[in-house]
């Protein structure tokens, strides 16, 4: 039984990304790493295309293919885009109200304030993320 790799033609963005690992090899000294660039192609070809296929067409180890695919996902993650403050709060009530943050690695913190001064919330958001760095 013939490989679907091999008797499937590759889509062009695959074929370019195979030649240019190929001409890297002829080039490469022993033991050299594969440039970030290209790891960079194949990870963002094989989170479209899969893993394993990428894997073998390309001659790659799977595992280090299937740990760049997952650093790439979580470099994706994007900061929160928005804020919301409720209104209704005016400077002589006592608010109550719950803030949750999320940094890009999935840590959590989660603020319950019940009759208490607003905080500085810019500055409880900064130095959550700061804290994750």
């Amino acid at each position: 039984m013939r490989d679907s790799i091999t008797t499937n033609p590759l889509p062009d963005s695959i074929s370019k990304t195979r030649s240019n690992i190929e001409k890297w090899r002829s080039t490469k000294r022993p033991r050299e790493p594969m440039p970030e660039d290209l790891w960079r192609q194949t990870a963002e070809l094989a989170s479209t295309h899969g893993i394993n296929r990428i894997a073998k067409a390309l001659r790659l180890d799977y595992y280090s293919l299937k740990k760049r695919v997952i650093a790439e996902a979580g470099a994706e993650k994007k900061a929160p885009e928005f804020v919301e403050i409720l209104s209704g709060v005016t400077p002589f009530s006592r608010p109550e109200f719950t803030m949750e943050l999320e940094d890009g690695c999935g840590a959590k913190l989660r603020i319950t304030i019940k009759n208490a001064e607003l905080p500085d919330i810019s500055a409880l958001a900064r130095a959550f993320r700061e804290a994750g760095k």
